[in-house]
């Protein structure tokens, strides 16, 4: 199914853990961001299918990346555009998941460029959970947004967005 072009949607997945706010982020996959680590984080996100809700993507594609089914309340947190001119949309949801059992797809790209090879290797090499300041630091730097209107949100509205609302 064609794809739209440079927009993607993604879910943010967090936890308060001992009162204090928790972000689960991924580390993409691949030679590219092998050696990279602050501002290579990402939510997990993907491409939007032609005819696709943003939020059936969003979710669809948190668990192609993680093999986490993401289920509840999703909080709308609207549209942040990257640097690379991608426009990305998400959604927050409330739970928790074992880092060490989240499993990628997989995805090939011709690695080094225009060489005529090859590499498959997974869509996202790690998960991890991070506290917000954090997060904010190891995330691409235009989905640091989302994490700030996710805290905004949430101080906000704590009552109608608590654990199992909807």
């Amino acid at each position: 199914m064609p794809k739209r072009p440079n927009v993607s949607a993604g879910l943010i997945l967090f936890r308060r853990l001992n009162g204090e706010l928790e972000i689960f982020l991924a580390h993409p996959g691949g030679p590219f961001w092998k050696n990279r680590d602050i501002g290579a984080w990402t939510i997990p996100k993907g491409a939007i299918d032609e005819g696709e809700e943003p939020i059936d993507a969003a979710r669809r594609e948190f668990e192609e990346e993680t093999s986490i089914h993401p289920k509840g309340y999703f909080i709308p947190l609207g549209s942040i555009k990257q640097k690379s001119g991608k426009t990305v949309y998400a959604w927050a949801w409330e739970g928790d998941a074992d880092p060490k059992k989240a499993k990628s797809n997989l995805m090939s790209v011709e690695w080094p460029r225009k060489s005529g090879q090859w590499l498959t290797f997974p869509e996202v090499d790690r998960c991890e959970w991070f506290e917000v300041e954090e997060a904010k630091q190891r995330i691409i730097p235009a989905q640091a947004e989302l994490i700030t209107r996710l805290q905004f949100m949430l101080k906000s509205s704590p009552l109608s967005l608590e654990k199992g609302a909807s």
